[in-house]
C-alpha cells in the first residue's frame, strides 16, 4: 500500500480517518501492518501491500 492513500482512505463502517501502523516497508510502499480505525476500536490488516478493509464481521 502507498502511503499516499492515507490522504484518502476511511474506516468503512464510520468514514472516519485511520492511523496506519507499519510492520514492513519498501523504498516505495508499505508491505505489512495495519490501519487503526480509533473510533471504531477496528484494526485492518495490510498484507503483501493489500489493505483490507471488509468490516470485520466478514472478513475470512
Amino acid at each position: 500500500m502507498k502511503k499516499e492513500l492515507m490522504d484518502i482512505l476511511a474506516c468503512p463502517m464510520c468514514k472516519n480517518s485511520l492511523e496506519l501502523t507499519v510492520e514492513e516497508e519498501d523504498d516505495k510502499e508499505v508491505i505489512s501492518g495495519s490501519l487503526y480505525c480509533a473510533n471504531c476500536s477496528v484494526r485492518y490488516p495490510i498484507k503483501d501491500t493489500i489493505p483490507d478493509l471488509l468490516p470485520p464481521d466478514i472478513r475470512d
